[in-house]
């Protein structure tokens, strides 16, 4: 292309910028994610107990790999900014002249300067930079002629003054950011070589590496192995309890060194699992089922049942392998549940022959919590506590108050809390208060309707049913915070009561009031026989009337008689005026009665247009607050869910575990799943989840179960009820007005075609004209 030239870059300047662009491209989102925190960590929970301060000791020990980590990354990160500025500094020495040609700057004279001052600079700048000088400079020195030529020579001059340069115009330059040495004979078998390394064998290596170890793991980083062995077997026993759901658990892949190389096998598993097998009861070793009769599978499954049963084993053989396992359970049950789901949907549609039940799927969820807490399926909940054992379980069990739960203990007033937990010391005890106070309390609020239709509360055969759940956490310090204070409050003023008791029955019993006592069995009580007596005794104290004389029956009749003849007389004036009364009355209530019609009919039209408007107004804002939750739920689901929650306190569990939720409908009188199990990994505060189904094809009343489930506490389960009355599905339109509009619109343009047509024109035509003329 003419006027065109492109050229590696000589001087180094534009490879230096593309270096430095893409040193900073890397550089600015590596110092955000990957510099270590300065600031000092969260201060963690004190050790509760034990076990707790044997977990904080194991998660402390790779902290000299993480300290060396940090420090490398730090130090990497300070050479790459090093290197930038060394970079910038470079860029700012490049020459600027040869971008901004200034001949005056160049020799360094001003504007108003003189030719011989211009000639006596060109003379005193060239004894430096000449080439032959020893402080010679061969790029310096040709600027410098360039400078002199453009301000001594005329053509020089008129170019400079024209085109910014002594040269006039020149060719437009295209720089290649990268040096000429790699063009350059000399370097091209190393450049060929370097390229054929990097592209050719490197690139291709890394890329099916990659893919060779993705390839084997789902999405959630399990071995599809593992899930086609779990689709096996749930197939296999749709109705799954508790122990099954675990053997199948740790049948999993991920526990096969073939598998996973992270498992280690130890000389002294020969000798310690066989001890270790006899002290488990209900093991199963005696099943032949592959691959449940499997070594590895049966070292899996007596570790977590030493797991759940709290049994101590060797820390550097056994313990460590438990470790590595129970870590792994939890994304293992989560693929077990999804599993199950799967499958259940599948046999929904008739795919498949077997139906799942729903004790299966709740069996694989059981595994997390029970898992996380180190507890067997029959234990107590409140063993998930610190210091609290078997033998002081005794003490929460009482007839007058059985504790059961977290929550029947925080709701206790403080004396019985204290007594119940007398066993334990005075820290001790609250270290149990303040793990019961962090245990989660989720509200939960749940709303059904059939969305998008005119009718949402009307829930038709077949229809969508959506079913919002709206979760809130808080922590039971925060909810039995207030009762407990009511609690001690109504104590103390029972207690000031049955203190204040005796001076008011003393003054009760003054009155002549008794308490009434309950009748003893066998006989009739005195209760009964007291009010009985009281009402003889007032009836004797009362004085009885005497009968009159007779001339006080006589002063009683005359008098008698005097009043009847006044009030009839006082009758008779009376009514003449009411009729007077009456009369007039009408007249004004009719005359009222007219205009509060036409008042009233005025005010309720008005009153009718403002309800319409009012309501039009609510169904608008009802619309938009719809279509503002559509598109947060559309934002949110774009941005993905978080993982982080709430820590959750597990001494047993061998890292920090965040606290995750499922949430499903179901059926428990069929035992059948009603949507599949959502999985809640963000409950900071709020959040709210949709759960959808279809309605059952025939009319009734059906009864449903929406459940909440932990995956990381025991007792802390949630179920709400929600009924549904089916109606008949509504019948298809096959008309509508909207569908007759265009038929309407045509005829009536016939109609008008017709009409125009059958109308006599006031004007002649030229065929009533050529028929005159044929006439005449």
């Amino acid at each position: 292309m003419a006027g065109q030239k492109f050229e590696y870059d000589e001087s180094g300047s534009t490879f230096f910028y593309f270096l430095t662009s893409f040193l900073g491209l890397v550089l600015l989102p590596c110092t955000f994610y990957f510099w270590p925190d300065g600031a000092k960590e969260e201060e963690k929970d004190r050790d509760f107990c034990e076990v707790f301060q044997r977990k904080q000791s194991k998660l402390k020990k790779p902290e000299k790999w993480k300290g060396l980590r940090k420090t490398t990354q730090r130090m990497l990160i300070i050479i790459g900014w090093v290197l930038m500025a060394i970079l910038v500094y470079k860029l700012q020495q490049f020459d600027y002249e040869y971008a901004n040609f200034d001949p005056y700057d160049i020799l360094g004279v001003s504007m108003s300067s003189s030719l011989a001052d211009i000639k006596k600079a060109y003379r005193k700048q060239s004894l430096i930079y000449h080439p032959d000088k020893p402080t010679g400079n061969e790029r310096k020195f040709m600027r410098l002629n360039k400078a002199y030529r453009a301000l001594t020579d005329e053509d020089a001059k008129r170019n400079f003054d024209r085109y910014g340069h002594p040269d006039g115009p020149g060719a437009m330059h295209f720089g290649i950011a990268l040096p000429s040495w790699i063009v350059e004979k000399e370097n091209s078998l190393w450049v060929l070589g370097l390229y054929g390394l990097v592209f050719m064998i490197a690139l291709p290596t890394v890329v099916a590496i990659w893919w060779y170890r993705s390839s084997k793991f789902s999405n959630d980083q399990v071995l599809l192995d593992t899930t086609q062995l779990y689709y096996y077997f749930f197939h296999k026993t749709p109705h799954m309890v508790f122990k099954r759901a675990l053997m199948v658990l740790a049948a999993s892949l991920e526990f096969e060194k073939g598998h996973n190389p992270e498992i280690v096998e130890r000389p002294t598993d020969n000798i310690e699992l066989p001890q270790l097998i006899k002290q488990l009861p209900n093991l199963g070793e005696k099943n032949k089922e592959r691959p449940l009769c499997f070594a590895y599978s049966m070292k899996a499954r007596s570790l977590l049942h030493a797991h759940l049963s709290r049994m101590r084993l060797p820390d550097d053989t056994l313990d460590q392998d438990r470790l590595y396992i129970v870590k792994c359970c939890p994304i293992l049950i989560q693929e077990m549940v999804t599993c199950v789901a799967q499958l259940i949907m599948l046999a929904h549609a008739g795919r498949i022959s077997r139906l799942p039940s729903l004790d299966t799927i709740e069996a694989c969820m059981k595994l997390s919590p029970h898992i996380v807490q180190a507890l067997w399926d029959s234990k107590n909940p409140l063993l998930q506590l610190p210091h609290v054992t078997e033998d002081s379980l005794r003490h929460f069990v009482s007839k007058r108050r059985p504790v059961k739960t977290i929550e029947q203990l925080l709701a206790l007033p403080a004396t019985e809390r204290h007594h119940v937990l007398r066993s334990l010391a005075e820290e001790e005890f609250n270290d149990v208060m303040i793990v019961c106070s962090r245990m989660p309390k989720i509200e939960m609020e749940v709303n059904y309707e059939v969305v998008d239709d005119d009718d949402s509360g009307v829930f038709t055969a077949g229809a969508i049913v959506t079913v919002t759940v709206n979760l809130r956490r808080r922590t039971m310090g925060e909810v039995y915070e207030q009762s407990l204070q009511e609690g001690e409050q109504t104590r103390v003023e029972g207690v000031q009561e049955k203190e204040e008791e005796p001076g008011a029955v003393v003054a009760a019993k003054k009155s002549g009031w008794k308490p009434k006592t309950q009748p003893k069995k066998g006989g009739k009580s005195k209760a009964k026989a007291q009010p009985q007596k009281k009402k003889q005794q007032q009836q004797q104290q009362q004085p009885q009337p005497q009968p009159p004389t007779k001339k006080e029956e006589e002063g009683q009749e005359k008098s008698k008689k005097h009043n009847h003849k006044i009030a009839g007389s006082g009758q008779q004036v009376e009514r003449v005026e009411n009729v007077v009364e009456e009369k007039g009355e009408q007249t004004d209530e009719d005359e009222s009665a007219s205009h509060s019609d036409e008042s009233q009919a005025e005010e309720a039209d008005t009153e009718s247009h403002k309800e319409e408007k009012q309501a039009n107004a609510l169904d608008d804002d009802a619309e938009w607050e719809r279509f503002q939750k559509g598109l947060t739920k559309r934002e949110k689901a774009l941005e993905g869910k978080s993982k982080l929650s709430h820590t959750v306190h597990c001494p047993f569990f061998p890292e920090d575990k965040q606290e995750y939720w499922w949430t499903y409908v179901c059926d428990r009188k069929k035992h059948l799943l009603i949507t599949a199990p959502y999985q809640i990994t963000n409950l900071v505060d709020m959040e709210e989840v949709q759960l959808k189904f279809t309605a059952p094809q025939r009319p009734g009343i059906y009864t449903y179960q929406v459940c909440l489930r932990s995956d990381s506490y025991l007792g802390l389960d949630q179920t709400q009820d929600i009924k549904l009355d089916v109606k008949e599905a509504r019948e298809i339109p096959t008309e509508h007005p909207q569908w007759e509009s265009s038929s309407d619109e045509e005829e009536e343009d016939e109609n008008e075609v017709a009409r125009d047509e059958g109308e006599e024109s006031e004007y002649t035509t030229d065929e009533e004209v050529t028929d005159d003329s044929g006439e005449e």
